[in-house]
């Protein structure tokens, strides 16, 4: 037997005392606990507790016969497919036999017990247990072992997004970052090509950052970036994308957007909600910053079918809006 594997479990029932004895002595030549139980209701209750890799079982006793306690364990969880094997002295016609295999016996063995045969019989069934066990452990390794793959691979794709994050997003606001903005700038277009749908492009830079960086420090700078940040994304749509481009510079797309009117109120009403004062608070202390915004717009296909005619209209426009005294808009001119 398999020293890492549990030492298999026979199971004897027999009313007779000195038939346990016998079956206690030849058995002990086998590597197993025997266990004995000297009735049908002795020998249901021990299955209740223990799982058996073999059972032997006597057919004639009094009060429940071995066919009824074969059928009873059919209904057992922890024994209902351990094999049994009849021992009798009576019933050993067919007919007897068939109703035995009906009610789950797997073999026949004759009284008086021919040693030889019996040893060889609970020899075989044991290999089977040990078997059996073997492949239990191996499936049972195999399922901790694929529960871990499943960790490490759940644990590599957050790893993997949290990397594809911090290469996409800017990491002071945690808004997307000049290279997916441009990423989504061509899908915005692609789309436009195909189907016809329009959207506007908008340059957005702050005016008066530097005072604040320079006159309060980068803390204050940065975290009126955050705030102007937030902001910004508040007064948008969810379809919408914006980003920071760098310094104080960040990019817009408004999607589904051709009427240049709207357009041009929407840039108006972003400026006049991006100049309400930012209270910050830095290193404990209370600070008002008092900024603005220019904001270029350009619509596609419009003012530019290329990734670059549209950045360098929508470029245009928002330093014409500086040109023109800052904290507003300007669409661009047509081509």
């Amino acid at each position: 037997m398999n020293s890492d594997l549990p030492v298999p479990k026979i199971l004897v029932v027999d009313d007779t005392p000195a038939n346990l004895f016998a079956m206690r002595r030849l058995l002990a030549q086998i590597d197993a606990e025997l266990v004995e139980a000297a009735s049908g209701n002795e020998a249901l209750a021990r299955c209740l507790d223990e799982r058996f890799a073999l059972i032997l079982l006597d057919v004639n006793m009094p009060e429940m016969d071995g066919y009824e306690v074969a059928t009873l364990l059919a209904s057992e969880p922890l024994n209902r497919d351990t094999p049994i094997i009849f021992v009798t002295a009576a019933y050993a016609d067919d007919l007897n036999k068939l109703k035995g295999y009906r009610s789950g016996a797997v073999d026949y063995i004759a009284k008086p017990v021919n040693d030889a045969i019996l040893l060889s019989k609970v020899k075989v069934f044991l290999e089977l247990e040990t078997g059996r066990q073997r492949l239990a452990r191996t499936l049972s390794t195999l399922e901790q072992r694929n529960q871990q793959l499943q960790v490490e691979i759940a644990e590599r794709r957050r790893i993997e997004e949290q990397m594809r994050h911090q290469a996409t997003h800017d990491q002071l606001t945690g808004l997307p970052n000049r290279a997916l903005f441009i990423e989504t700038l061509d899908r915005f277009l692609s789309r436009a090509q195909r189907h016809g749908e329009s959207f506007a492009l908008l340059y957005v830079d702050i005016d008066g950052f530097k005072q604040v960086n320079d006159g309060h420090g980068h803390h204050a700078g940065d975290m009126l970036l955050q705030a102007f940040s937030q902001r910004l994304r508040a007064a948008l749509r969810g379809e919408d994308v914006v980003a920071r481009l760098g310094g104080d510079e960040f990019g817009v797309l408004l999607g589904k957007a051709s009427d240049a009117d709207a357009i041009q109120q929407k840039c108006v009403d972003l400026c006049e909600m991006l100049r309400a004062p930012y209270r910050l608070t830095v290193n404990g202390h209370a600070l008002t910053a008092h900024v603005g915004a220019s904001i270029g717009a350009a619509i596609a296909i419009r003012h530019g079918g290329t990734r670059d005619e549209l950045v360098q209209a929508a470029d245009h426009a928002m330093y014409e809006a500086k040109r023109s005294g800052k904290n507003q808009s300007r669409l661009a001119a047509a081509p």
